[in-house]
């Protein structure tokens, strides 16, 4: 993991946290929401992503002596840098489960904290949690189209410098099953699996004597790449002739990696050839710029792939290589806040919120979530934040709370999941999630409605400030 410090943040947070400082403001209570506005993709849903690292990160926040020294030299104040020394996230964050499905324009993660706290706070915890919810979201795609077949994270030489280590987690926690990355792999107890590059068979004479000399060094897991020089004519059939080899020592050939050219064609011919040998236990594994189209593609083919090494698409979360989350004030200094804009999708919602999934009487989905007051709990109506003529009854469906506090005056308030419970439980809410959301093409549209007293907190709001503004 980087060595995060109070500098990995954005030079302006630290101006305003110097006049809250100055003001007197510094310890009075703030509300922040984390949410996104689209979905990335053009998909029916996002994966949540990221929440176990930054509470790890927040949980040993501070300013060290070269933060103290750097802030200094750019003229900050003596009392100020005092102040960040002493610095330590001691906040409380509400957040729906990692692994949830989430959706546009309702509360994600909530924090509460003293003003400055929350606002240093703020650029770490986007960019923790904005990367981690895209690539998890991009690999859960991966996931549902691969069906039955294993999904290998190849994307740290293509990924935006450290980004690739982050994204090896956020893959396992969308649905992958192992990474190339071995210190990801290390830190975060994820399965590694790699083959060989087409260097290590141009660096033999002949492609035969390298297939040779590796199977013999990696006798319980060795998988050959058979496309250096022609796939057809000598790459797959060298890899027989050793896999039946180690067949004669009482070993097992793993399988077979195809890295270009036309995948399905050569996956059907490699898997005829290898059972023809009596090497039917050997896998066939894909790589070269697969995405969830290409993937889709294969698997309605029939193509015969086991596994597939997927880099370039995932690690930079191609085609959209962003979420747009926001980290917005909704409570500070004893009173509810408010962002106004000339577009109605981006105006904030305020005060402190809880986050209710809407359940029929069957246990089902409905396809809504519910943003209340945090002690509004009988409500029996929501609206559209951005159309208010719409609105829906729910008095006949069960409301069950998505946020729940994970830290607790700085200190991480719940239990560490592993990352394969983290990818269990998006399964699970995969499973619960209804079929039209999931659709490739043209997802339905998950609604997102505010109860009765939080819309009349903003409407109030919005009618107060648009007057003073008069």
């Amino acid at each position: 993991m980087i060595d995060y410090t109070g500098s990995y943040t954005d030079q302006y947070q630290l101006s305003m946290a110097l006049v809250y400082f100055r003001q007197g403001k510094a310890e009075e209570r703030a509300i922040f929401d984390y949410f996104f506005r689209k979905l990335p993709f053009d998909r029916g849903y996002a994966v949540f992503a990221g929440l176990d690292d930054l509470i790890d990160i927040l949980e040993n926040l501070k300013f060290d002596d070269k933060d103290i020294s750097l802030l200094k030299d750019y003229a900050f104040p003596d009392d100020f840098l005092k102040y960040l020394k002493d610095f330590r996230f001691r906040g409380n964050i509400y957040s729906c489960a990692e692994g949830d499905i989430v959706f546009p324009a309702r509360p994600v993660l909530q924090v509460e904290a003293n003003m400055l706290e929350a606002q240093v706070i703020e650029t770490l915890l986007l960019n923790i949690l904005n990367f981690q919810t895209l690539i998890a979201s991009k690999a859960s795609r991966m996931r549902m189209v691969a069906g039955k077949g294993k999904l290998v994270d190849f994307g740290l030489r293509r990924a935006q410098g450290p980004g690739g280590y982050y994204a090896s987690r956020a893959a396992v926690v969308g649905g992958f099953d192992a990474t190339s990355n071995v210190r990801a792999g290390r830190d975060y107890n994820i399965p590694v699996s790699g083959t060989m590059a087409h260097s290590f068979i141009q660096s033999y004479d002949d492609e035969l004597t390298a297939f040779r000399d590796f199977a013999k060094e990696h006798p319980g897991n060795c998988v050959l790449l058979v496309d250096t020089y022609d796939t057809i004519n000598t790459g797959i059939p060298n890899a027989i002739k050793v896999g039946l080899e180690m067949q004669e020592r009482g070993e097992k050939l793993k399988g077979i990696r195809l890295d270009s050219g036309d995948l399905a064609y050569l996956a059907k011919e490699a898997r005829k050839s290898l059972d023809d040998a009596g090497l039917d236990y050997v896998k066939i594994a894909a790589s070269n710029q697969l995405d969830e189209h290409v993937i889709k593609s294969l698997i309605e083919q029939k193509a015969p792939i086991d596994l597939f090494g997927v880099g370039t698409s995932l690690v930079t979360g191609k085609p959209d290589a962003a979420l747009d989350g926001v980290y917005k004030l909704s409570f500070a200094h004893g009173k509810p806040r408010i962002k106004l804009s000339e577009s109605i999708s981006k105006i904030t919602l305020p005060h402190k919120k809880q986050v209710y999934r809407l359940i029929n009487k069957k246990g089902q989905w409905i396809g809504a979530d519910a943003v209340a007051l945090e002690d509004e709990k009988d409500f029996k109506n929501i609206h559209s934040p951005f159309e208010p003529e719409k609105s829906m009854n729910i008095e006949c469906f069960q409301k069950i709370p998505l946020l729940e506090k994970v830290m607790d005056n700085g200190k991480r308030s719940k239990k560490k999941l592993s990352l394969e419970d983290i990818s269990a439980y998006r399964q699970k809410r995969m499973d619960q999630l209804p079929w039209e959301y999931k659709r490739f093409t043209n997802p339905h549209i998950y609604k997102i409605g505010i109860s009765d007293g939080l819309k009349d907190e903003r409407d109030k709001l919005i009618n107060q400030y648009k007057t003073e503004q008069i």
